[in-house]
């Protein structure tokens, strides 16, 4: 069985996405749990392509190859993951602040944190402070993670630091920011909770905040 698995993690290395769906159907159909295949396969393989990424061995195409046929194996498993009741590692409410369209560095940011296996709420961009704290009450968020591209809007990031810190329900939700101009600095002179300075170390963090 662990073979199955083994090969699901290869095949998603690979972003070969029609392979993955049919390794991940015979592994349904051999009787492997939901949670057997998206632990041991989907994301196992999508923490290889992560710690790659780091260590700057793949790069932005290769994840989002890799990250589509994760989602292609995770169509198959969804149905299942609800019937069982399949556990969410935590939930992220995520977006570009106020005043910035940029979306490639939050996609990357999206893709490795579903790969950790967190259930992300995307705003999309030009998302102003308030709607991250709105969109954390209604989905129980345990993070909301900021990005900025641009130097003009990365006070935005200290709005939504502020707002969480005035509104109770929040006490426990975390801030993490990062994009291009943010620093470690930035992060402690607003008091946010994390910074981090790509995509996979955000992913890594994340989970760490919510196990």
């Amino acid at each position: 069985m662990s073979q199955l698995l083994d090969e699901i993690s290869r095949l998603l290395q690979q972003g070969r996405a029609p392979a993955v769906k049919e390794t991940v159907s015979r592994a349904i159909a051999e009787g492997l749990s939901a949670g057997e295949i998206l632990n041991g396969g989907l994301l196992a393989g999508m923490g290889v392509i992560g710690e790659k990424f780091k260590a700057n061995k793949v790069y932005i195409p290769e994840v989002m190859i890799a990250a589509r046929a994760m989602n292609a194996g995770l169509e198959l498993l969804k149905p299942l993951l609800a019937e069982s009741g399949g556990e969410v590692r935590g939930t992220v409410v995520l977006g570009t602040v106020k005043g910035d369209r940029h979306d490639i560095g939050k996609n990357l940011v999206k893709m490795m944190l579903e790969g950790k296996g967190l259930r992300v709420i995307d705003l999309g961009v030009d998302v102003p402070a308030a709607k991250y704290i709105s969109a954390a009450e209604q989905n129980g968020a345990d993070i909301i993670a900021c990005s900025a591209l641009l130097t003009t809007t990365m006070n935005e990031m200290r709005a939504v630091v502020a707002l969480r810190n005035g509104t109770p329900a929040l006490g426990g939700v975390k801030v993490m920011i990062g994009g291009a101009p943010v620093t470690q600095a930035f992060c402690d002179e607003i008091g946010a909770d994390s910074y981090t300075p790509d995509a996979a170390t955000c992913a890594e963090v994340a989970l760490g905040f919510c196990s």
